[in-house]
């Protein structure tokens, strides 16, 4: 058997040495309990989700249901290979004691499923900003099929984004201070995992908000003015999602980022027990993400909610869905149709001579 050498566990006599002096864990047995409940609720309110939002886009065919699916599955993959993988068999059963190879080899896995989890979200803020700002665009870009072809970019390059983190040193048990590669590694984990999504979040809810301010006050001119402006109700709430989504993912996942940062920059995980009990709070806190948006979407969504009595009822699925429209018209198509459905009003109100009834009844 190859003798694999683990750089993120030091020699026999180093080993015990830090043993000695490694911070304890305040919490105890407090994160096994709590991770065993969260996998035991979360794992199967994410199928439930997973089933739902499926019954929703073979409904709808909506472009929206497929990202909210996406980030559904990578939730999924998070829980296995970060709650039950990560925290439960490798820590609490084995106590790390496992070959390197197979550690290193999971913990990349972990990278890769929480940047899936994460930039999954992406993809549907983007859209939602497009729905918003850009209508018109909206409804030729977005469909099913491109939104599956995106969802298969981003998951590919989450995959692609964990390979560097095989290298990724385990905080709790490294007595050394962080050298230049911990460093890289955990500014890159920092950056894919918060900094940069929460920026794109922070840009597109705002320019969405601003949006709809301004058709707010463009409604209450028309109201003034005894006119109507068609706003449709549904796009409030799939916002009113979308901003809760990322709202809850950035006050989560704030405290690990810090917790990181002050690791990397002040004192250890390892050397200071405040800082243990803050990084596992941290992480307690951020594995929460992965199982409350079951909850967003059942307290603002109603057909989501009709779609969960359907499957906890045992009730299939409309065995006619709607079909989409193969090709999107652009809106020129859309006027010169709107204009002959005018005019073949015109001529079902118009009536007809007598001669071109009769050839009517012919």
């Amino acid at each position: 058997m190859i003798d694999w050498h683990n750089g993120t566990t030091p020699g026999q006599r180093e080993d015990e040495r830090s043993a000695q002096e490694r911070s304890e864990c305040v919490l105890a047995y407090i994160p096994v309990v709590y991770y065993s409940a969260l996998l035991c609720v979360g794992v199967p309110v994410n199928i439930l989700t997973l089933v739902a939002l499926y019954r929703l886009v073979v409904r709808t065919q909506k472009a929206l249901y497929v990202y909210l699916l996406a980030l559904t599955g990578s939730d999924i993959l998070s829980q296995l290979f970060i709650i039950f993988v990560g925290f439960l068999l490798e820590t609490a059963v084995f106590h790390r004691d496992v070959p390197v190879l197979l550690l290193r080899s999971v913990s990349m896995m972990e990278f890769s499923a929480n940047h899936a989890s994460i930039w999954a979200t992406v993809p549907l803020t983007v859209d939602r900003y497009v729905a918003l700002c850009h209508p018109l665009l909206h409804r030729q870009i977005s469909y099913p099929a491109r939104a599956r072809r995106i969802i298969a970019v981003v998951l590919t390059l989450a995959l692609a984004s964990g390979v560097p983190f095989f290298w990724w040193s385990d905080m709790w048990r490294v007595s050394h201070e962080p050298n230049n590669l911990d460093t890289a590694l955990i500014w890159t984990h920092v950056t894919i995992i918060y900094f940069l999504p929460c920026c794109i979040f922070l840009v597109l809810n705002s320019l969405i908000i601003l949006r709809l301010r301004k058709r707010q006050r463009q409604q209450m001119c028309q109201d003034e003015s005894g006119q109507q402006l068609a706003v449709p109700s549904r796009l409030g709430k799939t916002t009113a999602m979308l901003l809760a989504v990322t709202s809850v993912f950035a006050v989560l996942w704030a405290p690990r980022t810090g917790v990181v940062l002050y690791h990397l920059y002040v004192t250890s995980v390892h050397n200071d027990w405040r800082v243990h009990l803050a990084y596992d709070l941290a992480n307690m806190l951020a594995m929460l993400n992965t199982a409350v948006n079951f909850f967003l979407y059942c307290f603002v969504s109603k057909p989501f909610r009709a779609a969960v009595r359907d499957v906890l009822l045992f009730r299939g699925a409309p065995l006619h869905p709607r079909r989409p429209l193969r090709n999107q018209r652009t809106p020129a198509n859309a006027s010169t149709s709107s204009i002959s459905s005018t005019k073949r009003s015109q001529r079902e109100v118009t009536p007809l001579s007598p001669k071109r009834a009769d050839n009517n009844k012919m």
